[in-house]
């Protein structure tokens, strides 16, 4: 695991690209008929019930204060307000297979926006990731032209979806150090208010038990649930790299979609999958090593003693994972490492 640091991270990525992923389709069938403000607002009262039930003691995480109230509001206007009902409106315009795959392209402006935000290095392996995911992108955006302009329209309003959620995603990064179930219910609470708000006023509230049912529970797991997973793994991987590992979400729900029912493969959608397929797999196979210097630093976060980078004292030592603020003292070593909280130097 030292020399493999991304793995601690990757594997609770995968796990939020899983939920997400089977969301899309999902959602795509049980909305059918529902507005999608209405949309948005189930999907996040589903995810505000579950950061509800998981959130933790703060002796065990970190406490969501005051001050992160603006930089959680912005996170919650574009990833649950923006995002989702772009998604849903897009949804409704273009096939799921298409509009799953098109979603990889949150990966690509998540790793921008993290380098121009956050400064993580990105080495030539991650910049031809990226070409290639942009590539892919396009020729879905080809593939979709031939079914007429409305087709077109709709994946590109799913392409703004994940513009949005790009900027949630690096906003959320300086979040992720917190308790994670407080951050998915203040984001989630914030998003279907607004979103049941607009719905109200624009007359758009109309809902059969079953679509509530069942966008409430998929935005349970496939909202509330993911977005935890995926705080976790920014903590390991930081922004760039968790946002690039989660670009497998697309990819499930394109084979989610498949087998539902939806045939729409073309040469050009699968070539797209493929220039896809390829870009995640040069993200995740990255490793990183070298000499770095750490300043004195004094935070607030979830860390237990065993990772090298805590040796302050307790009277007694707490077992297992615990959060307080802390004081690091100045170090200089070599080894693999991610850009997380502890190595967000310089290159």
């Amino acid at each position: 695991m030292k020399n493999l640091p991304a793995a601690r991270g990757a594997f609770l990525a995968l796990l939020a690209a899983l939920l997400f992923g089977a969301s899309t389709p999902l959602v795509q069938r049980v909305g059918v008929g529902v507005s999608a403000w209405m949309t948005a607002a189930m999907l996040y009262a589903g995810a505000a019930i579950m950061g509800l039930l998981l959130r933790s003691g703060i002796a065990k995480e970190a406490a969501l204060r005051r001050r992160h109230l603006p930089r959680l509001l912005l996170m919650a206007l574009c990833g649950a307000v923006i995002g989702p009902v772009a998604l849903s409106w897009g949804l409704q315009h273009t096939s799921g297979m298409s509009a799953s795959l098109m979603l990889t392209l949150e990966a690509v402006f998540t790793v921008l926006l993290s380098c121009l935000l956050y400064r993580e290095h990105i080495y030539r392996r991650v910049g031809l990731a990226i070409a290639l995911l942009t590539l892919g992108g396009a020729l879905l955006i080809f593939d979709r032209a031939g079914n007429g302009t409305t087709q077109v329209i709709g994946l590109l309003a799913v392409l703004v979806a994940t513009v949005s959620w790009a900027v949630d995603n690096t906003l959320s990064r300086a979040l992720a150090d917190l308790d994670p179930g407080r951050v998915v219910l203040g984001k989630a609470t914030v998003g279907a208010a607004c979103s049941f708000l607009i719905a109200a006023t624009t007359g758009e509230t109309a809902l059969t038990l079953s679509a509530g049912v069942g966008l409430f529970l998929i935005g349970a797991i496939g909202y509330g649930l993911s977005l935890r997973f995926y705080l976790l793994a920014q903590r390991a991987l930081g922004a760039a790299r968790t946002g690039s590992v989660f670009a497998t979400a697309p990819f499930i729900g394109a084979v989610i979609a498949f087998g539902l029912g939806e045939r729409g493969l073309s040469p050009w959608l699968l070539g797209g999958a493929a220039l896809m397929v390829a870009g995640v797999l040069l993200h995740i196979s990255e490793r990183h090593e070298h000499k770095h210097e750490h300043k004195t630093l004094e935070h607030e976060h979830a860390h237990t003693h065993a990772d090298g980078h805590h040796i302050h004292t307790h009277v007694q030592i707490p077992v297992g994972s615990h959060s307080h603020q802390h004081k690091h003292e100045p170090v200089t070593h070599i080894h693999a490492h991610t850009p997380d909280l502890h190595h967000a130097h310089k290159h």
